[in-house]
């Protein structure tokens, strides 16, 4: 699972907004601990040419982002996205539509403040309007009244019918933010044009503080971390296939004591891997080198050796191609060495060559999550292994007598996980550029990974299916639901 979420750590609305006498702005009320934050423009209030405004205030915990990257949580720049995401609230006022509201870096520190009155304004304190903070040693005013922002970059929102979600790729920031080319203090949140001779009121966001959990502003951070090993479902080349499908990508993973660790020999640089005929009984690897196909880790044909690397903590992978010598072998073996040593040999291969059909398949599944619990806790991050069949396959009885049922690997999959009380998509189908739902497989089957930290604590939810027809070039989802409860 590619998906990660860091819930905003401060939040405060900050206005110029006339108090209730028409009289008295509100430049020093502080909304800190308020359960809700809101940006507006009210023109023509307090006489025919006055403006009041108010706009947002939220930082994150980039410091955990920039630890998870360290921690290999997290890929390294480039690959991976940020999005800043903040939830619409609905509210009995009027509801402004058709407008844009910027997102921009705020450039100095600031304070959230313990003030709770969004009516009234009668909470003072910083950051408000006027001031981003206090201490004892006194208060800190910004430069210009309303809070000093960054000229770049800048993100613009959209809302049409104003009740939408901010939901942007603020990437760039959150990469200077690790780097510390940046200082992190947030973003600052306002109308795209406060000077308009008309009102927008008013548009409300919950905030860090609101008793709806999956409401609170996050930054969520995607990436495709699918790993699709070709080691159940390798095929050699053929003139029907393109040369991408020709390519077949085998992975290692180097477990010590249970954890993922780094070849020391290797650590993150490049390790070789070599294809072997089996043996007599196909149990070990026997003879020399098999001759390789140019593409991927092969440089040239009749290479002995494909060149692969390090994708993250313990695992590496290689893709090689190899065409079928006359008789097919029935069997491979992957060896994978360095500087002379070998260091892992694969479990056996069985190589599949590719089959035109004069029909077309009709791609429908039966499946099921073999490990599924009822109940996971909140400190775990679960492994939920798919089976997954033809709906229609009809096994012979020496099938069903003597062999572990088919297990299919579907290549396009993806996930989603709804709350089961109100059916919210907590986790909806990512299957956009990012793809960070989509399913990893290896030669057991379908699988995925999930941070049971990000659901709520005292809920059931479902998890759902999608898998990709390339016939008709859409997601089709599968009909049935997996639950499972989450506790603390």
């Amino acid at each position: 699972m590619g998906i990660k979420r860091y819930t905003a750590d401060a939040d405060n609305t900050i206005t110029n907004a006339y108090k209730s006498n028409l009289r008295t702005r509100a430049t020093a009320s502080n909304m800190g601990l308020s359960d809700s934050v809101e940006v507006f423009r009210i023109y023509g209030q307090e006489s025919s040419g006055s403006s009041e405004l108010s706009r947002v205030l939220v930082q994150f915990p980039v410091s955990d982002i920039s630890a998870d990257r360290t921690a290999g949580l997290l890929p390294a720049s480039g690959s991976v996205s940020f999005y800043l995401r903040m939830f619409n609230a609905k509210h009995p006022f009027t509801l402004p539509r058709n407008y844009n509201m910027i997102v921009a870096p705020v450039s100095r520190s600031w304070d959230e403040g313990t003030g709770l009155d969004m009516e009234s304004y009668s909470d003072q304190g910083a950051s408000n309007w006027v001031d981003a903070a206090s201490s004892s040693a006194g208060v800190t005013t910004w430069t210009t009244a309303g809070g000093d922002y960054h000229a770049e970059p800048r993100f613009t929102a959209s809302f049409v019918d104003g009740t939408e979600d901010i939901e942007l790729n603020v990437s760039e920031l959150v990469e200077q933010w690790i780097a510390g080319t940046k200082q992190n203090y947030g973003f600052g949140v306002f109308l795209e044009n406060e000077t308009a001779f008309s009102s927008s009121y008013t548009k409300k966001f919950f905030a860090r503080g609101s008793e709806f959990f999956f409401r609170r502003p996050v930054i969520e951070a995607r990436w495709d971390s699918a790993t699709k090993d070709n080691r159940g479902n390798f095929f050699y080349s053929s003139s029907l296939a393109p040369a991408a499908d020709n390519l077949n990508t085998l992975y290692l993973y180097n477990y010590v004591r249970g954890r993922l660790t780094n070849i020391p020999s290797v650590g993150t640089g490049e390790i070789l891997v070599s294809l072997y005929s089996g043996s007599a009984n196909n149990s070990v690897p026997s003879g020399s080198k098999l001759l390789l196909a140019a593409g991927g880790g092969v440089v040239a044909d009749l290479d002995t050796n494909a060149t692969g690397g390090y994708v993250s903590t313990g695992i590496y992978s290689c893709s090689l191609a190899i065409t079928a010598s006359s008789p097919a072998l029935t069997t491979l073996f992957d060896v994978w060495h360095a500087g002379g040593t070998e260091l892992f040999t694969g479990s056996a291969i069985e190589p599949e060559t590719v089959q035109a059909s004069s029909t077309n398949p009709y791609s429908k599944y039966v499946m099921n999550i073999t490990n599924l619990r009822d109940k996971y806790y909140r400190n775990e991050t679960a492994q939920f292994r798919l089976y997954t069949r033809n709906k229609d396959w009809c096994p012979t009885i020496y099938v069903k007598a003597s062999a572990v049922p088919e297990n299919i690997i579907i290549e396009s999959g993806s996930f989603k996980v709804v709350r089961l009380v109100d059916n919210l998509e907590v986790i909806p189908f990512g299957t956009g550029s990012e793809n960070h739902t989509q399913l990893s497989y290896d030669a057991s089957g379908s699988y995925f990974d999930l941070d049971i930290n990000m659901l709520e604590a005292d809920y059931a939810y479902g998890i759902k299916f999608a898998f990709y027809d390339d016939v008709a070039q859409s997601w089709n989802e599968y009909p049935d639901i997996f639950k499972f409860r989450v506790e603390e």
